[in-house]
């Protein structure tokens, strides 16, 4: 399965929405994505996991670094998790509690909680 990146602006927050596996050849291209957004002066970045059926470590590698760079920056990233999947479903939560790294990141349910003003943020 391909990979495909759309992005949108939603406010001061760039929506990145991914589709597809998260995977050694696929994660270049989200890394590119975040990459160009912080060299336009883009500092806040959501991640729209919620249509990503699968991710590996190379995958988290890049959630991992993403999160670096915009922190080094003073800037913010959010990653989108389907709210049921944060219990029962969502391949990347899966993956990322199981490695130990979800708590690094700020999840929400959906782009309206994660780009707006109050903390909708579900928990770990």
């Amino acid at each position: 399965m391909t990979l495909t990146v759309d992005e949108a602006a939603q406010g001061d927050w760039t929506v990145l929405s991914i589709r597809g596996e998260l995977d050694l050849v696929s994660s270049p291209v989200v890394r590119r994505c975040v990459h160009e957004a912080v060299a336009e002066g883009r500092r806040d970045v959501v991640l729209d996991l919620s249509q990503v059926q699968f991710c590996d470590s190379s995958g988290v590698g890049v959630l991992i670094a993403s999160r670096r760079l915009l922190h080094s920056c003073r800037g913010r990233l959010r990653l989108i998790l389907p709210a049921q999947g944060a219990v029962d479903g969502s391949h990347v939560n899966r993956v990322l509690a199981a490695l130990g790294v979800r708590r690094l990141f700020s999840v929400y349910a959906d782009v309206a909680a994660a780009t707006g003003e109050e903390d909708e943020r579900l928990s770990a």
